[in-house]
């Protein structure tokens, strides 16, 4: 989506007449602005494109958004990258509780810890922001490489309601509604609630089931006082809900490794004790598995949030209060196949958080303006984690038949606690007409703590000396406790000139950091089955940016022109890494990556070309890669040379495409009584590594989605049809390394065509 441009203009019916671009109010500086007014580079979705678009979550928004990617095997395992920068998830493991994300993500101005929370659908949402780049001033929990803040809609003084029921391909079934009114008149009241049905995608020839489904469900409430025109009180509860029978990959294709012939996949599958393994398929794009263990997703979240507006003068005070909990808990088929090598790996989880934010912002137009503020979270997170392996793992994993580790797993128990203190404060000083000079820092201190406490079980009742060691070779009991402590000064300077009314351009230098991360699942081991690593603790992450920009507006703010320019880079970026080295089972822990940088040029547009027709375009170049990583992960093609690191200087950096293009459109036209609505987008995407190795293997090739819809809108009903993926695009969302470093890549193939029909009412 351009940026700071979607606004409700994705619905030009609803502005009917407006023949120019109208104003987009948002938030990025903690204060109500023109986005064009804004020295940064945002983008902005509004609710109504959201709507029309048919963008139910996180994952879709990415394709309206060209610099946001968005990856995610399951809910668990969910994360946000911008412009290639955040904390991205290795999909071979569940995600680690010790790794704060790097894209922070905001709620009704409350900030949500677990990347997890994202997965969920979107409830009754007015705008959406995603901020580029380090936000550390004013958006400062663990937001080195960006932010999005989520705004729902607000309760009304007038009553309004709407409702709205869709149908589509694989029973799809999504209804949505909201109430809104007064109470009295000073409170009113806001409910809103959604449910989102699927199918399964994915069939299981095993079982005849279908996999993958999709099963949500949220409700939020608000009540909003409002006694006079300088104090504002705003009471939300919201509740969401996900339970599928989720989520499994499919076989893509071997790597070959430079294992001896008898430990790749090939060999290991023909040879099978009861006979050689055939997957269902391998095409991916007939969406079929085998797996042989249960299968679930059961996650839900929720909280309440206070937030108080109170006018002083010529300033406004601001608390945002908030408690939020998130609970985890899946079944899971590791090794993706019919094979009984892996039947159960989970980690039932809660996480709770309380936060609390006071900050104070000027008001008007004055050549002064700032905002300040105080900053106070707390989280805890405790986890079980549980791995059990089947009949034939000691065959796949030590290549011996036997039943050595038939039943052999790890049970525990983690807790991971944090606490993060700030206080923030931003100047923006207007010296001369056109001239706006800013400077922001923020110092934060967190202290965070971490047990891990795993012991084993099952297997073989009596054992010798020597298998003994090979069940340690493919799990390990582990206790450890660890502890960071860490401060630190961030802050970013920028300087913006109007050139004219309708062009202004900025230069800004950002300073980012997150503290040090605890390892919660476990440390690596060396060939004695001895700690690989002195510390539990990783580095504390730092974040340089440079951008300028220029943004521009003509023909009478017919057309917008934004252009950007940026260089990032990041010392010890912090990330999940996969233990390549350990030849017979992938593990998984947390590392600093010594230096990445990233470059680019982003370009978006948009054009009111009657009043009944708007166009809208985005277009990202970027160009990321590990400028130091000399102790990195071996790619697949690698494992078997003995070797427990490989160089990875100079490669590019995992799920980030060099180019990203997004186009939309929207036309409404009125016909008698009634107005048609036609929407169209397509979102194309170059080729791009699904995995940090960089593995030619691990390779998800360009692609290019297109979704539409047309309506017909008379009085307060709507009836419209619509189709994501109208082309039936087929396409990889992820890629991973099956378990065993055999050499099977599996992935999630994407979702096909969808076509359905809504009714949508609106009082």
């Amino acid at each position: 989506m351009p940026a700071a441009m979607a606004q409700d203009q994705a619905d030009p019916s609803a502005d009917a007449g407006s023949s120019s671009v109208q104003p987009i109010i948002v938030t990025a500086r903690r204060r109500a602005e023109d986005a064009q007014s804004v020295p940064a580079a945002l983008s902005v979705v509004g609710g109504a494109h959201l709507d029309r678009s048919y963008t139910v979550n996180s994952g879709q928004l990415s394709q309206l958004v060209p610099v946001l990617n968005y990856s995610s095997a399951n809910p668990r395992n969910t994360a946000f990258t911008i412009r290639g920068l955040g904390s991205s998830v290795v999909a071979v493991s569940q995600a680690n509780d010790g790794l704060e994300p790097g894209v922070g993500f905001y709620v009704d101005q409350v900030y949500h810890a677990r990347p997890a929370t994202a997965a969920f659908d979107f409830t009754d949402i007015d705008q959406i922001e995603i901020m580029r780049g380090p936000q550390g001033t004013l958006f400062g929990k663990n937001s080195t490489a960006g932010a999005i803040s989520i705004a729902s809609r607000l309760p009304s003084f007038t009553s309004q309601g709407s409702a709205e029921l869709s149908y589509g391909s694989d029973n799809f079934l999504q209804a949505k509604a909201s109430v809104s009114g007064p109470v009295s008149d000073r409170l009113a009241f806001r409910l809103s609630g959604l449910s989102t049905r699927r199918d399964g995608v994915i069939r299981n020839v095993a079982t005849g089931r279908k996999q993958n489904n999709i099963g949500n469900q949220a409700v939020r409430g608000q009540l909003l006082y409002k006694p006079s025109k300088d104090f504002l009180l705003r009471l939300i509860g919201d509740f969401a809900n996900f339970q599928s029978n989720c989520c499994t990959q499919v076989h893509v294709r071997t790597a070959p490794t430079l294992k001896v012939p008898a430990r790749q996949y090939a060999a290991l599958a023909a040879n099978v004790p009861g006979g050689p393994y055939v997957p269902p398929s391998f095409n991916p794009y007939d969406r079929v598995t085998d797996i042989d263990a249960p299968l679930s997703v059961n996650t839900n979240e929720g909280g309440v949030s206070a937030i108080i507006d109170r006018t002083l003068g010529e300033a406004t005070l601001t608390s945002v209060s908030a408690w939020r909990f998130w609970n985890w808990d899946a079944a899971n088929d590791r090794d993706y196949t019919g094979i009984p090598i892996q039947l159960i790996q989970h980690i039932p989880s809660r996480q709770d958080q309380f936060s609390q934010e006071v900050r104070i912002a000027s008001s008007g137009d004055g050549p002064l303006s700032y905002v300040g503020g105080l900053y106070f979270f707390r989280q805890k997170i405790v986890g079980r984690p549980i791995s059990i392996y089947g009949p034939r793992a000691a065959y796949w994993l030590l290549f011996t038949d036997s039943d050595l580790l038939d039943g052999y797993g790890t049970d525990g128990h983690t807790d991971f606690r944090s606490d993060s203190y700030a206080v923030f404060g931003e100047v923006n000083w207007r010296p001369a007409a056109r001239l706006t000079i800013t400077g922001g820092l923020r110092y934060t201190y967190e202290e965070k703590e971490g047990t891990y406490d795993s012991f084993t079980f099952g297997g073989l009742a009596t054992v010798t000396a020597a298998q003994r060691t090979q069940q340690l070779s493919i799990l390990r009991g582990q206790s450890y406790a660890a502890s960071d402590r860490d401060g630190d000064v961030t802050g970013r300077a920028n300087i913006s000139y109007a050139f004219t009314d309708g062009v202004l351009g900025y230069a800004s230098f950002a300073r980012g950091a997150k503290s040090g991360g605890i390892n919660m699942s476990g440390l690596p081991l060396d060939n004695n089955n001895l700690p690989a690593i002195n510390t539990a603790v990783i580095r504390p992450e730092k974040t340089i940016a440079y951008e300028v920009g220029l943004k521009t507006s003509a023909l009478d703010r017919r057309l917008i022109v934004n252009v950007d320019a940026y260089y990032t880079q990041v010392k010890d970026y912090q990330t999940n890494v996969t233990d390549t080295g350990a030849a017979v089972a992938l593990r998984t822990y947390l590392a600093n990556i010594p230096k990445v940088r990233v470059k680019g040029v982003e370009v978006d547009a948009i054009a009111q070309i009657s009043r009944d027709f708007q166009l809208r375009a985005s277009a990202a170049y970027a160009d990321g890669a590990y400028v130091s990583y000399p102790g990195g992960p071996c790619p697949i093609e690698r494992i078997g040379t003995g070797a427990s690191a490989c160089n990875l200087s100079g490669r590019g950096l995992p799920g980030l495409p060099g180019w990203s293009v997004t186009i939309g459109g929207d036309y409404a036209r009125q016909v008698g009584a009634a107005t048609v609505i036609l929407h169209a987008d397509a979102s194309s995407r170059t080729k791009s590594s699904s995995d940090p190795t960089a593995s030619a293997y691990t390779v998800i090739r360009d692609y290019t989605v297109v979704n539409g819809s047309i309506g017909v809108r008379a009085g307060r009903f709507e009836v419209a049809v619509f189709a994501r993926n109208l082309f039936n695009r087929n396409y990889m969302q992820n890629l991973t390394i099956q378990v065993g470093n055999s050499g099977l890549i599996v992935g999630t193939p994407s979702d096909p065509r969808t076509i359905g029909f809504t009714l949508r009412m609106q009082q």
